[in-house]
């Protein structure tokens, strides 16, 4: 089963940059999280610790594809190490003028700064895999389902990790955390020279860059932003959930169940050789996420809860990685980072406005009600992605492709 990973893993530096930005995009699944557990353990309100996070939250959805754009013309090695720097500049203004007292428009001043300054890790290392196999599109989806499972471990183990720090040592432990993995995994990946794609340095008077496909691309975000509200719904609902069978500690397994779900569908996804096209698979996923939503409303225990979860995780690493497997086998690889970052950028969008739904939803009838939030997430990426041309991203066999 694992053949296929370790073939991609083999070519010249895979192993090193993938390792290398597995630590360096563990911020982002802990930043929003150490805001929350920085504000509330210093004695300030939630209230100001959800504007903080949403300030950081928003910033990094507008950055994202100007950084995507930058990194493309100018170079990892350049757009890096500059914008791991101002993040780093951000993130301890936020924990410095939160610990003193400072007035509260530093603190937001800072969150926003962090946020737009941390980089799309996730669409750098994307980019070093295209570029790594090109030619090679079956090893590029094998590579993505890596990055799949790998983003799915982060989501488990950075909550988990800065929850503990934050809450046994000192407040500020959480966004430590992303502090001293973000920005020396940054910079090692910038470092790593030999994988990275060849910047496109072109004049707009010259007329040489090429163009984006924006409706396919743009339709593509509009089902990430869909599918990051039917994440978000879901697991606002789990907590809910946990909360009303009075197990409210174990919210974390039963999310668990649901990335392990997914991380079990990534590394199959990776193995296998599939016969139709990405969007395709994009159209099928984004549907069975929503069907898999019905039976949660139905469910009145947690171990039952659990087994549905992880059922339901079968669906989400195969749909992302059918996702920007379009976008990688679609867009001109002089913009490849630009349009995977706004897919992320999309999945990042969706989060805010899916949890605040599934929290009207569960106040006024309960957290069974609040999944049918994410069933209405699925169902709308399902419909958007019925609008994309099914041969969108799908690989031609060809001299420069792999058969």
């Amino acid at each position: 089963m694992f053949t296929r990973y370790r073939t991609v893993l083999a070519y010249g530096g895979a192993w090193r940059f993938s390792l290398t930005a597995l630590v360096a995009r563990l911020p982002i699944s802990v930043s929003t999280l150490g805001i929350v557990l920085l504000v509330t353990g210093v004695g300030r309100s939630y209230g100001l610790a959800g504007a903080l996070s949403a300030s950081f939250t928003i910033a990094n959805g507008l950055s994202s594809v100007v950084q995507g754009r930058l990194l493309d013309r100018v170079g990892q090695a350049v757009v890096l190490p500059v914008v791991a720097t101002v993040y780093a500049v951000g993130v301890v203004g936020l924990v410095t003028s939160v610990e003193s007292g400072w007035p509260e428009a530093v603190a937001f001043v800072s969150a926003f700064v962090a946020g737009a300054a941390y980089p799309p890790i996730g669409s750098v290392v994307r980019a070093r895999w295209s570029h790594v196999l090109a030619g090679r599109p079956r090893d590029v989806q094998t590579a993505y389902a890596l990055e799949s499972v790998l983003d799915e471990v982060i989501f488990v183990v950075g909550p988990t990790v800065a929850t503990v720090l934050a809450t046994q040592w000192h407040p500020w432990a959480g966004l430590g955390l992303a502090l001293v993995s973000g920005v020396p995994g940054t910079l090692v990946l910038a470092a790593q020279r030999s994988s990275q794609p060849v910047p496109h340095r072109t004049r707009r008077a010259a007329g040489t860059r090429p163009p984006m496909p924006w409706p396919p691309v743009v339709l593509l975000a509009v089902v990430s932003f869909a599918l990051g509200s039917l994440f978000s719904a879901a697991e606002v609902s789990t907590v809910a959930f946990s909360s009303e069978q009075h197990a409210k500690p174990y919210a974390g397994v039963l999310l668990a169940s649901w990335a392990a779900g997914s991380m079990v569908a990534g590394l199959l996804t990776g193995t296998l050789r599939w016969r139709r096209g990405p969007i395709w698979r994009v159209r099928v996923g984004a549907l069975l996420l929503a069907l898999v939503m019905v039976p949660m409303t139905f469910v009145g225990s947690m171990p039952v809860m659990g087994a549905a979860l992880f059922v339901a995780g079968f669906g989400v690493a195969p749909t992302l990685i059918a996702l920007f497997s379009a976008i990688e086998q679609g867009v001109p690889a002089q913009r490849l980072t630009e349009g995977i970052a706004l897919s992320h950028t999309g999945l990042a969008a969706g989060l805010a406005p899916g949890a605040a739904l599934a929290g009207l939803v569960i106040d006024a009838h309960g957290a069974s009600a609040s999944y049918l939030v994410a069933l209405g997430g699925g169902v709308v990426a399902a419909l958007a992605s019925l609008v994309l041309p099914i041969s969108f991203g799908a690989a031609t066999p060809g001299p420069d492709r792999e058969p």
